[in-house]
């Protein structure tokens, strides 16, 4: 698995979001910037606060015309009721088959817990900045 790092190019992917839609990261590029994080679980507690910080702030990263995106193996059910419940703004995608995550290598950590990372793209593609939060939720 290939570790992604600060000044790398983001891969691209394609995922199905909440609303059904289909994503690539490309369609967002050139247009705005793009926070992608990466969280285990919706609606356990740790990934509850992390979606909810995200949420709280969104009005900054639209000013700061940054799309955020969440990702997860959930499936889009679990999503669509954690967007619903929690009044999430933006888009989460599921990555059932760990295709997201293997292409930006997020490992697990300590091999057992999935992990939480979050990456800021500018609208190059270009990976700006790269927060490993698995231990601290915010």
């Amino acid at each position: 698995m290939k570790k992604i790092c600060v000044g790398d190019r983001a891969p691209d992917f394609f995922a199905v979001a909440n609303t059904g839609q289909v994503i690539r990261l490309t369609d967002y590029l050139h247009h705005q910037a793009v926070v992608l994080f990466f969280y285990p679980k919706d609606d356990s507690p740790g990934c509850t606060m992390q979606a909810c910080a995200f949420r709280d702030a969104y009005e900054d990263f639209a000013t700061a015309e940054a799309v955020v995106i969440g990702v997860s193996d959930d499936m889009l059910e679990s999503h669509r009721q954690f967007v619903v419940k929690r009044r999430l703004p933006f888009l989460l995608l599921s990555d059932s088959d760990g295709q997201i995550k293997t292409a930006f290598g997020v490992r697990k950590t300590f091999g057992l817990f999935p992990g939480r990372v979050t990456y800021v793209i500018d609208r190059q593609g270009i990976v700006r900045l790269i927060a490993n939060s698995q231990l601290d939720v915010l």
